[in-house]
């Protein structure tokens, strides 16, 4: 089972030709392994018959307010999925302070993890915008 915790819904674009589109939102996905748990997906044992969790909890980022056919824009939005990523991997480490791996190393992986669907997202405002000039 996976914990899920979706936040930031979506609103609107500033960029007027995307409105009636929809606002492009990314999920973020923190996963780390712990031993013990109760609500999470079993992996397996440890040696000694402790079992083994796969917890993951995800957040939905808004694009609310930027413009991703700008530089600027894309760079805030990357920003945004960055701090989800380290906001989820820090809520699974509050929960399970021995999780596995370290909160850097699970906000790196949730954050490179999104970013395929930033990027779809910047390349889909650049191509609204060349299309309207």
């Amino acid at each position: 089972m996976k914990m899920t915790l979706v936040g930031m819904s979506a609103a609107a674009l500033a960029c007027g030709s995307v409105l009636a589109q929809g606002l492009p939102e990314v999920k973020v996905e923190a996963t780390r392994v712990v031993t013990g748990a109760i609500s999470a997906k079993t992996m397996g044992k440890t040696a000694s018959g402790v079992p083994v969790k796969d917890v993951t909890l995800s957040y939905g980022v808004s694009s609310e307010g930027l413009d991703l056919s700008t530089h600027t824009g894309a760079l805030a939005f990357e920003q945004r999925v960055k701090d989800a990523a380290d906001q989820a991997c820090k809520e699974i480490s509050r929960q399970y302070p021995d999780a596995t791996p370290g909160e850097a190393e699970c906000a790196k992986r949730a954050a490179n993890g999104a970013m395929a669907q930033l990027h779809a997202a910047v390349a889909a405002a650049e191509k609204i915008r060349t299309a309207t000039k």
